[in-house]
């Protein structure tokens, strides 16, 4: 059995610009602050951006600090749900793809993202492009602040679940950055690259991706690609 453990943003959707408006809201409604600061998000996790975010600004990063900003993410994507298909789209060949790999019954789908589970879902949903994935385990960026400890903990939740181990060989983690490519090497998974981000084809490569795709608009090439690696 395949575990298939998706990046969300430049990966499956494209809400480009959100991350930084919802930030800069939560900051001005928390604390009252403009931000002065904006961290590079590609491949980040919520807590590493929340943390960084904080601190620049002249606050702690202590728990409740960085749980407040949580909570006001959450809220904010929550307003923002009714106008989700408007603010961002679904990247081409993405449902077709997760909709193929959901017909097997030898394929397991969920994430790696660096989103809260809530803001995973808000994202997802618009689209439909959350019927074939497994939410409940997920590796979410409310974990930690480094992206290969999202890979562990989605790949232990899965083993959970279906009451059997994911070895790494057969656990795929795709991504449009580098970091979503070094997650996925520290466990020795296979990787395979999107160039759909801010992230060439090459890039990908030199970060340790097994195969590079250029979209998933080629359902056929996609689905072999994520398949032919993993034992």
């Amino acid at each position: 059995m395949t575990l298939v453990l998706w990046d969300i943003d430049l990966t499956l959707v494209d809400y480009s610009g959100i991350g930084r408006r919802w930030y800069q809201k939560a900051l001005r409604n928390l604390f009252g602050v403009d931000m002065r600061h904006l961290p590079e998000f590609p491949g980040r996790t919520e807590r590493s951006l929340t943390i960084e975010l904080l601190t620049a600004h002249g606050m702690t990063e202590d728990e409740e600090y960085v749980q407040r900003m949580f909570a006001e993410l959450i809220r904010i994507a929550d307003e923002a749900r009714p106008d989700m298909t408007r603010l961002g789209r679904a990247l081409p060949g993405a449902a077709e793809v997760l909709a193929t790999l959901g017909g097997r019954p030898d394929v397991v789908q969920s994430l790696v993202t660096g989103n809260l589970p809530e803001l995973a879902g808000y994202k997802l949903a618009p689209f439909g492009l959350d019927r074939h994935i497994d939410l409940e385990i997920g590796g979410y960026g409310s974990i930690s602040a480094d992206r290969h400890d999202l890979v562990s903990g989605a790949m232990a939740l899965a083993a959970a679940k279906h009451g059997r181990e994911f070895p790494a060989s057969s656990v795929v983690v795709i991504g449009d950055s580098p970091l979503d490519m070094a997650a996925g090497a520290y466990h020795g998974t296979v990787t395979v690259g999107v160039a759909t981000g801010r992230h060439s084809a090459e890039e990908l490569r030199a970060s340790g991706a097994h195969a590079v795709l250029p979209s998933l608009a080629d359902t056929e090439a996609a689905v072999a690609a994520l398949l032919r690696s993993a034992a």
